[in-house]
C-alpha cells in the first residue's frame, strides 16, 4: 500500500492512505470543521507552556482505512482523552469510530463522541466512555462557539486529566446580530459610537463561523 505524507492545509479525498505525522498527545481532538480546529489551536497557544499536550486533526484526512489504522496506532493509543466531533453521526465515519472506540476501550481512555451540529445523537452518546455530563458540556462549548468557549473547552478538557485547571461553563454566542470586536455590546448604539459624522458607512454580512 502506497502511503502519502499529509500536506499542510490540504484535505484528503480518502482514495490514498496518508500519514498525518503526529506523535501522541494528552488530548486528541478530531473534527471536520477547519474553523473549529483553528479556534482550538489559537486558544491553546494562548495557554502558554506547562499545560497538557494537544493534537488536532481534520478527520476528513482519515477517510482511508489505513490512515485510520495508522493514526490510531501512532496517536490515539497514547492519548489520555479523545474527543471526536462528528457531523452525520456514526454512519458518516463508521470505520474511524469503530477503531477509535475499540482502542479507547482497550486502554481505558475516556472518549467523547460529540454531534457536529446542535442536535443530540443517542448512538454517539452510547459509544462515548466519558460521562454524559462532561460530554454534554464539551458539546455545548462547540455548539455556542467563539474564542471564549474554545478556551474554556480546552480548560475543561484538561481538567478531566486530574489537572488543577479552572474552567467556566459554556457561554451563548449570538446566532445573528451586530458585531464590533472593541465594543462592550452588540447593539446599534455601540456601533454608532465609532462612526464619523458625514463619512460613508458600509455594512458587511459574514458567517458566524468567522467570529470563532
Amino acid at each position: 500500500m502506497h502511503l502519502l505524507a499529509a500536506t499542510p492545509g490540504g484535505v484528503s479525498d480518502g482514495s490514498e492512505a496518508i500519514d498525518l505525522g503526529q506523535n501522541p498527545g494528552d488530548v486528541v481532538i478530531l473534527s471536520a470543521a477547519d474553523s473549529e480546529l483553528a479556534s482550538f489551536s489559537d486558544a491553546y497557544r494562548e495557554m502558554g507552556d506547562g499545560v497538557a499536550s494537544l493534537r488536532l486533526a481534520n478527520l476528513l484526512n482519515l477517510g482511508h482505512n489505513m490512515s485510520v489504522d495508522l493514526y490510531v496506532e501512532s496517536v490515539i493509543s497514547g492519548a489520555k482523552l479523545v474527543i471526536v466531533r462528528l457531523l452525520g453521526g456514526r454512519g458518516y465515519w463508521p470505520y474511524g469510530i469503530e477503531q477509535i472506540a475499540a482502542e479507547c476501550f482497550r486502554n481505558k481512555t475516556p472518549l467523547a463522541l460529540l454531534p457536529g451540529d446542535d442536535q443530540p445523537d443517542a448512538e454517539l452518546a452510547t459509544l462515548s466512555t466519558l460521562d454524559s455530563e462532561a460530554c454534554h458540556r464539551l458539546w455545548q462549548y462547540c455548539v455556542h462557539g467563539g474564542p471564549a468557549n474554545a478556551r474554556q473547552f480546552l480548560n475543561f478538557a484538561i481538567s478531566l486529566l486530574d489537572t488543577d485547571v479552572e474552567w467556566l461553563e459554556p457561554q451563548p454566542l449570538l446566532r445573528g446580530g451586530l458585531y464590533l470586536k472593541s465594543a462592550d455590546g452588540t447593539g446599534l448604539d455601540s456601533l454608532r459610537a465609532g462612526w464619523i459624522d458625514g463619512q460613508p458607512t458600509a455594512a458587511l454580512v459574514f458567517y458566524r463561523a468567522l467570529v470563532q
